[in-house]
């Protein structure tokens, strides 16, 4: 019986571009979108808009929603996903991706423990990606 994750991240966006930030995740990471419940006509302006998601990424299961409220915060990058690459160009590759129209905050470097960067994607999710060559051995 597989156990259930009891911890499930959850990005709420206020732009209307949930759909586009968790397509986008998934593609890049071959996760799998699980469910998607949508707002109707009943929600002024959020029409067609995700009420809930939840998609599955490095084996993770992560909420994702547009919010129908707008609220005087957002994303903040004090909160970030982390992602051990399996290889540079597992690194490489996922930096670039998020480097397209995103904010490096530790730019792609070597700090002592292996290469390591730090970003906020295009839709202002924050990142830590590293690789660790020596544990990959």
């Amino acid at each position: 019986m597989p156990q259930t994750q009891q911890l499930t991240p959850h990005l709420m966006f206020q732009n209307g571009r949930a759909e586009e930030a968790m397509n986008f995740y998934v593609e890049l990471f071959g996760g799998e979108v699980v469910s998607i419940d949508r707002y109707g006509a009943e929600t002024p302006g959020m029409d067609g808009k995700v009420m809930i998601a939840t998609f599955i990424i490095a084996g993770l299961r992560i909420n994702i929603m547009d919010s129908s409220i707008q609220h005087d915060f957002d994303l903040t990058p004090s909160m970030s996903l982390t992602f051990n690459c399996t290889s540079q160009e597992q690194l490489d590759h996922l930096w670039a991706a998020f480097s397209k129209d995103g904010q490096a905050l530790m730019p792609l470097d070597d700090y002592g423990f292996g290469p390591f960067g730090w970003i906020a994607d295009r839709y202002g999710v924050s990142w830590q990606l590293g690789y660790n060559p020596a544990a990959a051995v």
